[in-house]
């Protein structure tokens, strides 16, 4: 097969034949006959897979960072860790350093923070947190935990798409659960499904429909009553744009979600509950700052106010539940949020992890602005993550928290120095 092929077969349906168009990709890349990428100081722990949502495969995730130049990436999807395995595997064939982490929902409730809007969009009183760091020994224990948040959710996720078939009613377009969101997703092999795959199979009823251009966009605008910014048009009028699905799936998200919308239960576990178990097994506990939010880079969220009104609450609360770092974004925060949450971060002790979410085709995986001199401890974070997980692989009490770790290290920069040396060691 030449490289287009090879490409596309990264996200081909089993693991074998994804890997295997790797192998191939890096025997092109051995014999010259693809440029091999300048490879940079660029890190991105935070990228999401089809496992959770995104256009690319653990394989194809990894290749992409590669060919991006980066240094090291970082595996992050919902709910699951069953693409880990894989993402490691094709880091060690294409030859870049990989860190490992999942994402999940947790609850709030009867903590300060239970009647806040804290860093999720659709709900009050619960939260994204990240899992980062995880011993790869420990990846099969940590999916224990998030196998039953994803057996929950998919009760909620049927729940969800009887009041989206409610809705579609007077357009006679109809989703079923089973036929049309599971099948976008990568349950069968573990992977968890959330609203995005519900309104991805919805963006292809739609786009079966109306077809891609102006009349998608005129049956979202005056038959869904969905507003559509110039911006956002330009992209719908796009139609030759690969994954043009994705750009329909950002409106929808925008703006269809909270009238199908079901809240959380069972899915969203106590936050303490999650925190606890994730420390066992020297897994960094990581609170994801959102920030109040003016204009969404990818449009799939509204103008809104999160956690900035109270971040001292919430920093206060954060130690007190267990955490150990927090990421934020600089790609899609304001200087003066950036400069907040970093003095927060000193203050509280926390570990700080760059967050840069990837799960869009249109998003690059090189975060420019951490090129900037002052977040060049994230790339040292991101190195110390890399140490920390070789470490607890002999023993979850070397972890970059555990009481050896800052009894020999007490101050948070010598820490993230002692890890960042011992992670560079696996530098590939």
């Amino acid at each position: 097969m030449n490289e287009k092929q090879l490409t596309e077969q990264l996200n081909a349906k089993t693991k074998e034949e994804r890997l295997e168009a790797l192998r191939g990709l890096r025997a092109m890349l051995d014999a010259g006959e693809i440029e091999k990428p300048v490879r940079t100081e660029d890190t991105n722990n935070h990228v999401h897979t089809t496992f959770s949502f995104s256009s690319y495969s653990p394989t194809a995730a990894v290749y992409k960072a590669y060919m991006s130049g980066l240094a090291t990436v970082g595996i992050v999807d919902h709910d699951t860790v069953d693409g880990a395995h894989e993402f490691i595997e094709a880091g060690d064939i294409i030859g870049i350093t990989t860190t490992i982490g999942a994402e999940v929902r947790v609850s709030f409730a009867g903590t300060p923070l239970e009647d806040k809007k804290i860093n999720n969009p659709d709900e009050v009183g619960n939260a994204y947190i990240t899992l980062h760091g995880i011993p790869h020994s420990k990846i099969e224990e940590l999916d224990a935990l998030l196998m039953r948040v994803r057996e929950a959710r998919n009760e909620r996720n049927r729940k969800q798409v009887d009041n989206l078939n409610r809705i579609l009613l007077e357009h006679q377009i109809y989703i079923d659960f089973d036929e049309d969101v599971v099948p976008v997703s990568m349950a069968a092999e573990g992977g968890s499904i959330t609203e995005r795959h519900i309104l991805f199979a919805l963006a292809k009823k739609l786009i079966e429909k109306y077809g891609r251009g102006q009349a998608l966009v005129d049956f979202l605008q005056n038959n869904m009553g969905i507003g559509i910014s110039p911006k956002t048009k330009e992209m719908l009028l796009d139609t030759e744009f690969y994954a043009y699905e994705y750009d329909v799936l950002n409106v929808l998200k925008a703006n269809l979600v909270p009238r199908f919308y079901v809240p959380g239960g069972a899915d969203i576990p106590p936050v303490k509950e999650v925190v606890d178990y994730a420390r066992q097994l020297g897994v960094i506990p990581t609170y994801c700052y959102l920030g109040d939010v003016d204009d969404s880079p990818t449009g799939d969220k509204k103008a809104q106010k999160f956690e900035d009104g109270y971040l001292t609450t919430l920093m206060v609360l954060l130690r007190e539940l267990g955490f150990e770092a927090v990421s934020y974004m600089p790609a899609r925060n304001t200087e003066e949020q950036l400069k907040c949450i970093m003095n927060m971060c000193k203050h509280y002790g926390f570990m700080e992890i760059s967050g840069e979410d990837v799960n869009q085709p249109r998003q690059s995986f090189v975060c420019e602005k951490l090129r900037d001199p002052e977040f060049a401890h994230l790339a040292d974070s991101t190195w110390a993550l890399v140490g920390h997980e070789h470490a607890t692989e002999e023993n979850i009490a070397y972890s970059i928290y555990s009481k050896k770790a800052k009894h020999e290290h007490p101050d948070m920069e010598s820490r993230i120095a002692y890890y960042r040396d011992l992670g560079l060691k696996y530098r590939k």
